[in-house]
């Protein structure tokens, strides 16, 4: 399996966004560069704040783009151009409705399943079949409730699980950046 050269972590940009459920992108890149000494530092020419980390022995680039969410496509493409980076090598972190908070999953390609920043991505990256770790957030029970409820804070139980689910997938994150998918996806799909 490939080697993860680039963690890309999908929300919105501002501080209006920052403690929304669909930032649980952001909130998991956070959480690796303060765990592995990455300093986030805006990059005009990728629209997006960026840090340099090692992880696993690999140099790896966190990203988080500063455009909204459906546009997130164009930063990440322009960086992984940038860097030479196959679509292979990228992790995609994003809010996953369709898992409780507490729950992290990773995937190996598939669709958009309705995420707007998957979306964006998919057709800029010229493909799907690029590493994806769901975060859970939940599911508001109607979709379209759906809106209010990605852009509105986390009551305090579910952002305290969500942050389990977040700690739970950096445990696995070496292996993730490493390639060995199997074991990383046997411990975080058995402990979440």
């Amino acid at each position: 399996m490939t080697a993860i050269r680039l963690v890309a972590g999908l929300g919105n940009p501002g501080a209006k966004y920052e403690q929304t459920r669909h930032n649980a992108g952001f909130w998991f890149v956070d959480e690796v560069a303060r765990h592995y000494a990455g300093q986030f530092r805006a990059e005009t020419r990728f629209g997006s704040e960026v840090a340099a980390c090692q992880i696993a022995g690999q140099e790896c680039r966190l990203q988080k783009p500063l455009e909204f969410m459906n546009r997130s496509g164009r930063p990440v493409a322009a960086l992984a151009a940038f860097y030479r980076i196959p679509r292979d090598a990228i992790l995609v972190v994003h809010d996953d409705l369709d898992l409780l908070p507490g729950t992290a999953r990773l995937k190996q390609d598939g669709g958009h399943g309705g995420h707007n920043g998957l979306r964006d991505l998919i057709p800029s990256l010229g493909g799907n079949d690029f590493l994806r770790l769901r975060i859970g957030i939940g599911h508001p029970g109607h979709r379209d409730d759906v809106v209010g409820y990605v852009l509105k804070p986390a009551a305090r139980e579910e952002r305290a699980a969500i942050g389990e689910a977040i700690e739970a997938a950096l445990r696995v994150l070496p292996d993730i950046i490493a390639g060995n998918l199997d074991a990383a996806m046997k411990e975080l799909h058995t402990a979440t």
